[in-house]
């Protein structure tokens, strides 16, 4: 018999900084790069601000800044959030009929490959400059990998546990829910995370449109004046954006499917 513990927050920390001791250290000696070639002047300072002068752009307005993280990061979740909720709608819907997968699944695909910084225009034509038109860039960038990983989740079931649902008279809800359903939940999530980055993308894509807010249009101000430490700065707090939202994905993956995540990390106990 085997017995999963809970493991300790010691043990905890521990496992954290297994997994992520080699990114960290991989973007430490990336800064610490950074730093040489710009303190060594092996290029010129307006091509590539040093890190030192980036973070001081921002220090400088940290108020300006913070506007603009805020409203990319309010257009980036909601986008995030609309494209889960119609992303995981079409897979249900896929799944459950295959006339409706064969007509979808090449839209999606069509879709899918159509580079998104040439249709935005057509969105701030039909929605004006608002936040509408980053929303639905957003969604787009969004939606694609959130269906696709969960159509896949939901086809892996183990065609043996539907066998055995259906020899005992389990109804296609309570199959659905207890089998199918969470089956599907950890291809959800790889989804999710990879969906989670792609908002973040398509909200500043959607300011490179038009935009009179957010990261993109500090990034397009700060290029159009030749302000690298302000471009720099905005190029930075957008991927961090990116990877909190991904790591936060991560820790509710987590708190969802504590089994699943057990299967990666936790301590097994067997006793006999």
């Amino acid at each position: 018999m085997v017995e999963r513990t809970k493991p300790s927050t010691a043990q905890q920390l521990a496992a954290f900084l297994e997994q992520s001791w080699r990114p960290i250290a991989l973007l430490v000696a990336l800064f610490v790069a950074w730093w040489v070639v710009t303190a060594a002047e092996l290029v010129e300072p307006y091509l590539v601000p040093s890190p030192g002068d980036t973070i001081a752009a921002i220090t400088a307005n940290p108020d300006y800044f913070w506007q603009h993280t805020w409203t990319t990061t309010y257009e980036t979740l909601l986008g995030f959030v609309i494209a889960t909720v119609i992303g995981v709608f079409a897979a249900l819907v896929m799944v459950q009929s295959a006339t409706v997968e064969k007509t979808l699944y090449p839209l999606l695909l069509f879709a899918q490959v159509i580079p998104k910084i040439a249709i935005a225009p057509l969105f701030v034509v039909w929605l004006g400059f608002g936040l509408g038109p980053k929303i639905v860039v957003a969604v787009l960038m969004a939606f694609f990998p959130v269906v696709i990983s969960m159509v896949t989740g939901l086809k892996s079931v183990d065609p043996e546990m539907l066998e055995l649902s259906s020899t005992m008279g389990a109804k296609p809800a309570q199959t659905f829910w207890k089998i199918r359903f969470p089956a599907s939940l950890p291809h959800l999530f790889s989804g999710l995370k990879v969906a989670a980055t792609m908002a973040v993308t398509g909200a500043v894509v959607g300011e490179f449109v038009g935009a009179d807010a957010g990261l993109g249009f500090v990034i397009l101000q700060a290029n159009g004046n030749l302000d690298t430490p302000v471009l720099f700065a905005g190029l930075l707090i957008m991927s961090l954006m990116g990877v909190l939202l991904f790591v936060l994905v991560e820790w509710l993956e987590r708190l969802v499917l504590p089994w699943h995540a057990s299967r990666r990390g936790d301590n097994v106990t067997t006793t006999f």
